[in-house]
């Protein structure tokens, strides 16, 4: 089973907007290139379109995924229970490492958003980046078969 990019976003400093792009370049052990975000587990979020869609049907509100501060929006694929699993996205690879807690602004973009993301993995899943590479809108996301422990 394979999924796609749907979207990206960089946050070019704390605190600021998401910028919508096309592509990016990520850095293994860093992250995606120009992003406040470096360093550590926690290189790229993401989230997927099903999972932000049923979380807008359980709210009876219509908003945009954007407003959720993840990296990459995908699609056609599962990340609920992902963690340390090897996603291959473009021409590279990302360790899942966890589930992404939803934080308090969540409840600014829409009551009761915090505590469904809560539940399920729906705020998403934060990974670091195995390789060098990039990722566009359109590319193949995909669970890979390597040992998620190298």
């Amino acid at each position: 089973m394979s999924g796609r990019v749907e979207r990206i976003w960089i946050k070019r400093s704390k605190q600021h907007s998401m910028d919508e792009i096309r592509e990016v370049r990520v850095e293994a052990g860093k992250g995606i290139v120009g992003n406040a975000d470096q360093g550590g587990w926690r290189q790229i979020t993401l989230i997927t379109r099903e999972r932000w869609e049923e979380l807008m049907r359980e709210l009876g509100v219509s908003s945009d995924p954007s407003n959720r501060r993840a990296n990459l929006l995908l699609s056609g694929i599962e990340l609920a229970n992902a963690g340390e699993r090897v996603l291959e996205v473009g021409n590279t690879r990302l360790r899942v490492r966890g589930e992404t807690r939803p934080c308090d602004l969540m409840e600014q973009v829409v009551p009761g958003l915090r505590d469904a993301m809560d539940r399920g993995w729906g705020g998403g899943a934060f990974a670091e980046v195995l390789i060098n590479g990039s990722i566009a809108v359109g590319d193949i996301a995909r669970w890979s078969n390597e040992s998620s422990k190298a």
